[in-house]
């Protein structure tokens, strides 16, 4: 949503299509899975006295409204790219199918996973693990409003503390805001590295895969 309130900017959307592309041309091959706080929080829904289920769901379906402007910015920019939900609506994108997701990647193509899991009470960080582990992907990204973990927000916490790495275990224990902790332990029992680094940095994605970017490492234990 870039400085906005809410919604989509497409200066933004832009941006990070155009980070996915550079990725693309180094012959990395990306999935992608994408939240939809932007337009609609399901938690929030719910803490506004809605039905949690029906909240999650209207949550999801947030998220094929990003993955589709995600998918139209990088077709611009002659990405090869195709929307798998887990909620099916084949009119406007393909169901989510794993061996059809493996083949798209295998042709080098893009797959963005819409709608979290397709289940209530599971968040975008869960469906992001468990779309790492089908994909047998070698680390998992997250990109954020931060350059790495912290020990309590920096934004208010001038004192906070910035990790360079962390085990997932560490993550559990210290009860860090990185991400839910049905995501961590699923990347934890799958061996899949986390690098939690901030979106807001053009290019930020490749250097991060590169290893010059500034992310927080979460591995091992």
């Amino acid at each position: 949503m870039g400085d906005q309130e809410f919604g989509l900017d497409p200066k933004t959307v832009s941006r990070i299509a155009e980070d996915v592309h550079e990725v693309c041309k180094s012959g990395v091959q990306l999935c992608l899975v994408v939240g939809g706080g932007n337009i609609f929080r399901g938690i929030s829904g719910a803490a506004a006295g809605m039905d949690r289920a029906n909240a999650d769901f209207m949550g999801m379906l947030a998220t094929v409204i990003n993955a589709l402007a995600l998918q139209n910015a990088l077709e611009n920019l002659g990405v090869d790219t195709r929307v798998q939900s887990a909620i099916p609506m084949s009119t406007v994108c393909e169901p989510y199918i794993r061996r059809r997701a493996v083949r798209h990647m295998e042709r080098n193509r893009v797959v963005i996973f819409a709608a979290g899991t397709g289940n209530p009470y599971f968040t975008t960080d869960t469906a992001a693990a468990l779309r790492a582990s089908e994909m047998a992907c070698d680390c998992l990204l997250k990109g954020t409003k931060v350059d790495g973990v912290y020990s309590a927000d920096p934004a208010t916490d001038p004192d906070a503390e910035r990790y360079e790495k962390l085990s997932h275990f560490d993550v559990l224990r210290q009860d860090l805001n990185v991400m839910d902790a049905a995501a961590i332990t699923l990347c934890r029992e799958n061996n899949i590295p986390i690098l939690i680094f901030s979106i807001q940095n053009k290019g930020e994605v490749n250097r991060v895969i590169t290893g010059d970017g500034r992310f927080t490492l979460v591995e091992g234990g």
